[in-house]
């Protein structure tokens, strides 16, 4: 599945990823009140909302980007209901040929770990046959459990040909709290970069890794760094847009051949509709999805325009 990602970031020439993590306040009116009026104010008509909101949204992109990263917490909030809505968004993302980057963020030990794997990654075995149930592609993985954590995600990565994106430094505020603290002269975000390149190391597709990196686009230095600790693997760089990164930043996260990081905008994207900057190109919530598109669109110019300027 790498080598999907890296062939469709060639062929798009977008090395982005549009993250639909919605929140019902992001929906227009127009669609909640019809999902309402069919199902009521309930975890089902929110459900609903979301779909059609993630519907319009991915019609409207598909044909510019690569790959979606829905955040699975967006859709549990609702229950069943919303987990409904993820599975529906993550099928129809591969209806549309995009690949799919899950953000569920697991991590456990032994078996538990290996049952995440198994839903988000692999096939489940019921009696005599086998199922895949959520099926993305790749998946966000949390290393704080070390190798017992992360080698049930890489051993099905390997038998399924699919991939993972390990938290090694992430874009939130606090994250310095743990991830910046010295272990021996070094930072640990450096240490777990080093393992990540180990995990990844006999995982490997044509030219990266299966076993990919989150390092946040507001840690431009650090992305800096960990791009030579992590030569192989890919690095998902979320932060970008609302949380202020911006592409002129983001240049470190990339290797020569300006591949080797796809740079994730959620609410930068989704709710694009709502920024000044599109309401003044006549861009209403009614018409919220072609604010989106102009936001991947301006996206790729701003990415490209600082590769190509680097």
């Amino acid at each position: 599945m790498i080598n999907k990602l890296v062939d469709k970031i060639k062929k798009t020439n977008a090395p982005i990823v549009v993250g639909l993590d919605p929140m019902l306040s992001y929906v227009p009116e127009h669609i909640t009140k019809k999902a309402f009026d069919e199902l009521g104010e309930t975890p089902a008509g929110a459900a609903e909302a979301i779909w059609q909101y993630n519907k319009a949204i991915v019609d409207a992109t598909y044909d510019l980007i690569p790959a979606v990263k829905p955040q699975i917490a967006m859709y549990e909030q609702f229950g069943v209901e919303g987990l409904k809505t993820f599975q529906k968004t993550v099928d129809y993302c591969h209806e549309k040929d995009l690949v799919v980057i899950g953000d569920v963020k697991r991590g456990d030990i032994g078996s538990t770990s290996a049952a995440y794997a198994t839903g988000h990654l692999g096939k489940v075995q019921i009696g005599s046959k086998s199922y895949s149930t959520f099926d993305e592609d790749f998946a966000t993985v949390n290393p704080y459990l070390g190798t017992d954590g992360i080698k049930p995600f890489v051993d099905v990565c390997k038998e399924e040909k699919k991939g993972i994106f390990i938290l090694v430094k992430t874009s939130n505020p606090s994250s310095g709290e743990f991830q910046d603290r010295m272990i021996d002269g070094r930072p640990l975000y450096e240490w777990v970069g080093e393992k990540v390149a180990e995990w990844g190391a006999d995982c490997m597709g044509d030219s990266y890794s299966y076993v990919g990196a989150v390092v946040g686009a507001t840690y431009p230095e650090q992305g800096k760094i960990l791009r030579k600790v992590m030569p192989k693997s890919f690095i998902l760089v979320p932060g970008y847009g609302a949380q202020g990164g911006k592409g002129a930043d983001l240049v470190h996260f990339f290797n020569e051949d300006g591949l080797g990081a796809i740079v994730n905008s959620s609410r930068g994207i989704i709710c694009a509709y709502k920024q000044d900057k599109y309401k003044d190109m006549g861009i209403t919530a009614e018409n919220f999805a072609d604010a989106s598109r102009k936001a991947v669109e301006d996206m790729i110019e701003d990415i490209s325009g600082a590769l190509a300027n680097r």
